[in-house]
């Protein structure tokens, strides 16, 4: 008859010893985890609010060069009643009209905000910004606002 050999960490009188983890092992882990989320976690989050800043520099930029075409083909930029979408659909009583201007329609700033356009401008021949992430004038970091100008 063979002889069942037993490893030596294992006793017949404690068969579970080393079957598991034991409390303060788990213990150990859950506060490096946390120490590494604490440290990790804010440096991801700040990039993503640098990108969102990014991204409505972009749009603004794009929605520019969008009116800039508007005013070539029509001689003017759009009326403040027309706004953006004058980019999108002929505006009533534009003869001269060659758009649409943006192929997938007017974005949303990146905080789901639409883009405040006015013209004639204060600060141009048309004034085009997001308030950020705030959604209020003014601010810093990422509540600052985008502008055109």
């Amino acid at each position: 008859m063979e002889k069942l050999l037993i490893p030596a960490s294992r006793t017949l009188r404690n068969p579970a010893a080393n079957l598991g983890f034991t409390l303060l092992e788990l213990l150990v882990v859950m506060v490096i985890i946390g120490l590494l989320a604490g440290f990790v976690g804010p440096r991801y989050f700040s990039q993503i609010g640098k990108s969102e800043v990014k991204a409505a520099l972009a749009q603004v930029e794009a929605l520019g060069k969008a009116l800039d075409y508007y005013r070539v083909d029509t001689g003017h930029y759009p009326r403040m009643e027309d706004g953006l979408m004058a980019l999108i659909t002929r505006p009533a009583n534009e003869a001269r009209w060659d758009g649409p201007y943006l192929s997938k329609g007017v974005p949303l700033d990146p905080w789901g905000n639409p883009y405040v356009f006015k013209s004639p401008g204060e600060h141009g021949e048309y004034d085009l910004y997001s308030y950020g992430k705030d959604g209020k004038p003014g601010g810093q970091g990422e509540d600052r606002d985008i502008t055109s100008w």
